[in-house]
């Protein structure tokens, strides 16, 4: 006989009804999970009373941090007065408007439309079903291929995690899908050659991006999807020049340009998008997270003319645009979106992060010269630290080790949460930190690399 939720504590509740994404599940029945009870600020607090630093923003996304009582009215309000409604039929509500709006004036290439979602990976599968409902549109039905790249991060539906390049959610999945072409990873520190400048890596990329479209044929291949930031990835910065050697590419070639924003969206890099950042001009341009400060569940996809006119056309020979979901431009979530847009802009977010910034990226390539340390890599408030083996060989631990992971349990132990990729441990607060909530952060994390490092030193 089951007992009641009173006779059990919240973990035991927890493991007897949730399955955890992201988790290993036998190893949660062992462990059980973090209770998150409330946050503030940059802080979350567990259901004894101890606070944490949120060193990934939750996952990338609570930008203005916990207790925004300007969103939560904004909800409130909301709530009240139109709790739900929805686009399909000529259907429209001020809060989706509003959003539109905002997020095309916002963007940094015209854009002509948006079109509201509910998630990254439904903005990112909206925007393939687009490429080839464009492809049939104008003719084209074998241009239908899309690039993506090794270690990309686009989301986890069946289409979205083929285009992610990452094992985890390929297999036992029978993923990825044949259509979804790989192109390397714009990872320096690994896959540059000796003696080869970031520039010569760039342009090498970008030729054997060349050479993969001529051997597929040009005619075949329609968009190359993209993170100006790799976050999930272990957060790779793109090496000096990438992004307009690429360009030049896709322009020659008639292919599409997709910029997932999804992470480096409203501010994380510095500019107001990451494609401002790299000198990136996409065709289509997909965001969530900061959209909201992930205080409600939003996304969207910003399209240019070249991609709507073929799309419009071919919706009105059939009689609708056969694609939407229940919940996209919840009113709810976009009244949110609007309010978290109108906070940026009046608290000047951009300022903000290029005052603190230096502080994060300084502070962590002072961990440069620990000898587990192989890169420090990061821009904005967005940044990584890669663990290895042997510095001077850049040799990885062996990864049953679990090294990266290691850390990050420890790091929880001194009132950290920050998230291992592999060996990678990753950087993303909210983008309201201050300079010494940063300082209190890298110190928090030195002691757990201590910690990690004595752990290693027992192994060997």
């Amino acid at each position: 006989m089951t007992s009641t939720p009173t006779n059990r504590t919240t973990a035991e509740r927890d493991i007897e009804s949730l399955f955890h994404p992201y988790t290993n599940p036998i190893r949660h029945q062992e462990i059980g999970p973090l209770v998150i009870s409330h946050g503030k600020g940059v802080r979350v607090f567990d259901d004894t009373g101890k606070d944490y630093i949120e060193g990934l923003a939750g996952l990338w996304c609570t930008a203005l941090g916990w207790g925004e009582e300007r969103l939560v009215t904004a909800a409130t309000e909301q709530m009240r007065k139109l709790p739900f409604y929805h686009l399909f039929g000529h259907k429209s509500h001020d809060p989706a408007i509003d959003l539109g709006e905002r997020l095309l004036a916002m963007a940094p290439v015209p854009m002509a439309r948006a079109f509201l979602t509910g998630s990254g990976s439904e903005a990112n599968d909206t925007a393939l079903k687009m490429i080839r409902y464009r492809a049939n549109a104008m003719g084209q039905p074998n241009k239908k291929k899309v690039i993506a790249r090794d270690r990309a991060y686009h989301g986890v539906t069946i289409a979205t995690a083929s285009l992610t390049g990452l094992a985890v959610n390929h297999r036992s999945f029978d993923l990825p899908d044949p259509a979804v072409l790989r192109a390397a990873c714009p990872h320096y520190y690994r896959g540059g050659r000796p003696g080869e400048t970031e520039e010569a890596f760039s342009t090498r990329l970008a030729e054997e991006l060349e050479a993969m479209i001529l051997a597929e044929g040009p005619d075949t291949v329609a968009a190359f999807f993209a993170e100006p930031v790799m976050g999930a990835g272990g957060v790779v910065v793109p090496p000096a020049d990438y992004f307009p050697k690429i360009q030049a590419v896709l322009d020659k070639y008639d292919i599409l340009l997709v910029a997932d924003e999804v992470i480096c969206g409203f501010g994380r890099t510095g500019k107001m998008f990451g494609s401002e950042t790299f000198g990136m001009r996409p065709d289509i341009m997909t965001v969530a997270k900061g959209l909201s400060s992930g205080y409600l569940p939003i996304s969207g996809l910003l399209i240019n003319e070249r991609v709507l006119a073929p799309i419009v056309a071919e919706a009105g020979k059939i009689g609708t645009f056969g694609h939407g979901y229940t919940y996209g431009g919840h009113p709810v979530s976009a009244a949110v979106a609007v309010e978290t847009l109108k906070i940026y802009a009046e608290r000047d977010i951009l300022s903000h992060v290029a005052k603190v910034a230096p502080v994060l990226q300084d502070g962590l390539r002072g961990f440069a010269n620990h000898p587990m340390v192989g890169e420090v890599r990061g821009i904005g408030l967005i940044g990584a630290v890669e663990l290895v083996a042997d510095k001077e060989t850049k040799t990885p631990f062996d990864p049953a080790w679990g090294v990266g992971a290691a850390l990050v349990a420890r790091a929880q132990g001194h009132g950290l949460i920050l998230r291992a990729m592999g060996d990678s441990v990753a950087f993303s607060p909210p983008l309201i930190i201050t300079a010494d909530e940063i300082s209190e952060m890298l110190y928090r994390f030195a002691l757990a690399l201590a910690d990690t490092a004595a752990w290693v030193a027992e192994r060997r």
